[in-house]
């Protein structure tokens, strides 16, 4: 099995924990200062650890913590070159990480559904290795890309679940007001049929939506309110805005 560290066992290191941990192929070490951070863990964990020596032995460390910190914690984080550090940290270059370490540099942005194994990641094609791939496969579905477009795979893919649960979260409202008191669990479903939808198929969205839509019917009359309003330009100005905060991040790390 590939032995793996996650370094930083928040939200997004606790979710990659979960996930691989459900897999059984990986011997998965976690290092956390926090105790409470590294018992809410530790069921899905090999070993436990707050000290970064003992997080280094692995062959993939994953390194999940903010970007204001990356820097002190790699200064400590001694990998050799055959070893491969991934990490998620947002703003934060291959260039920059490369400067503190000798292992090979792999820039990942995942997002919470990692611990379902149903994530989407971008990772950088430039530098990722089989044993990535072979990560990132078993928690989801990932694309390699340039890395110049990591800002805005950052706000598509790692933003963008909080955009669709709010979109969802609309829905579900609407069928409540209406009665409608498991629209809830309609609505998710809904949501997860058309994203199901859209991966399986070659058709372009359009036509998709199109091929719900009778002429004169329900569908038909909701899109027409939909295309007469800004919903689109509102999803888009979220993407957006959130691709400017990985930038500024980026920004501020390069002028530290």
């Amino acid at each position: 099995m590939t032995r793996v560290s996650v370094v930083g066992c928040g939200n997004m290191g606790g979710t990659l924990l979960r996930g691989l941990s459900a897999t059984g192929r990986y011997t998965l070490t976690v290092c956390d200062l926090d105790p409470d951070a590294r018992e809410a863990v530790s069921a899905y964990s090999t070993e436990t650890t707050s000290n970064l020596d003992v997080a280094s032995d692995s062959e993939v460390v994953i390194v999940a913590v903010m970007p204001d910190i990356i820097d002190g914690l790699l200064r400590d984080l001694d990998l050799s070159s055959d070893q491969t550090l991934v990490t998620i940290a947002a703003g934060v270059s291959t260039d920059a990480i490369r400067k503190h370490t000798d292992s090979t540099v792999v820039r990942v942005m995942p997002n919470l559904a990692a611990e379902n194994c149903n994530m989407a990641a971008a990772v950088t094609e430039e530098t990722v290795t089989d044993d990535v791939r072979a990560l990132l496969n078993d928690v989801g579905k990932y694309i390699e890309i340039d890395e110049s477009r990591m800002d805005i795979a950052t706000a598509v893919n790692g933003s963008g679940p909080a955009f669709v649960f709010y979109l969802l979260d609309a829905m579900k409202e609407a069928g409540v007001e209406d009665g409608l008191n498991k629209a809830r669990t309609l609505a998710a479903q809904t949501f997860k049929v058309a994203a199901e939808t859209v991966l399986q198929s070659e058709q372009p969205i359009h036509e998709l939506i199109d091929a719900v839509c009778s002429p004169k019917g329900t569908t038909i009359e909701g899109m027409n309110s939909l295309w007469e309003s800004n919903a689109d330009e509102a999803v888009v100005n979220a993407v957006l805005a959130a691709e400017r905060r990985s930038q500024e991040l980026a920004h501020d790390y390069n002028a530290e």
